[in-house]
């Protein structure tokens, strides 16, 4: 099932989101994207339960967002902020342990299901070889790929990450947006933020674009992205034109 979001109203301080109705399809890569300030994340944040509604309804596979239990929620929604913060001093190992905690007991004991769906989690992400190293001495881009091993091992249908690409040099990049094009194609749910246009042109299914807290335009990338869109949401005069390789759009200015 997809996620339903029904006239949602939010924000931080001053920032009012919405009214917002969307429907993120399941098995697709969505990205949000728009210039800085127009409510990605606050949007993203509503949907994930991290921020609270003020108004309207979101549901998750059926799942009421507000009166699910947030246990329940946690199996089904893999949540990864912008700046998600924990103890400096644990290893990488024990960081993604962490994505199993909705899936163990009271007493949190690790099956051996955990332990290889962990491995495996820190294989995908290339940073196995760092499961010993405390995330205080890693680089931004290696404790970022380990808070996304940590997700991979929450092991849940529905994915939704802020900025998964930041910090991380080109190819991560590009490895971390194949990882999640390849997890749609095998049937979960992606929602990501993104700033590089030309990228989620080229790995999204479905682009939500966004300015002032609302959502401007939405659908396939070579459907959205137009010279008139760019000029009205991030006010830049540009071509657009399809990427050589990839056939997607991509733009230089004028």
């Amino acid at each position: 099932m997809s996620i339903e979001v029904k006239n949602l109203t939010g924000g931080q301080g001053t920032f009012k989101l919405g009214p917002v109705d969307i429907t993120l399809a399941k098995g697709k890569l969505t990205a949000l994207i728009g210039p800085n300030g127009c409510g990605k994340s606050t949007l993203l944040g509503l949907v994930a339960g991290v921020l609270p509604l003020k108004g309207g309804s979101v549901s998750v596979a059926g799942h009421d967002l507000v009166t699910t239990r947030r246990r329940k929620l946690a199996r089904e929604v893999t949540v990864l902020p912008q700046n998600p913060v924990v103890p400096p001093s644990i290893s990488v190992e024990q960081l993604v342990h962490y994505g199993r905690a909705p899936h163990q007991n009271m007493l949190g004991m690790r099956s051996s299901k955990d332990k290889a769906i962990v491995a495996e989690a820190m294989h995908t992400a290339d940073i196995y070889d760092l499961r010993e190293r405390h995330l205080s001495d890693l680089s931004g881009g290696q404790r970022q790929r380990a808070f996304i091993a940590m997700g991979l091992a929450q092991d849940t249908p529905y994915i939704l990450l802020d900025e998964p690409t930041s910090f991380l040099d080109v190819r991560y990049q590009f490895d971390i947006l194949e990882l999640l094009k390849a997890l749609t194609q095998s049937g979960r749910t992606c929602v990501v933020v993104l700033h590089d246009i030309a990228q989620a042109a080229r790995y999204a299914d479905v682009l939500v674009v966004m300015k002032n807290g609302a959502i401007v335009e939405e659908g396939e990338p070579s459907q959205v992205i137009s010279p008139v869109l760019l000029n009205q949401v991030y006010g830049i005069d540009a071509h657009v034109y399809p990427d050589p390789v990839s056939g997607t759009p991509v733009m230089t200015l004028s």
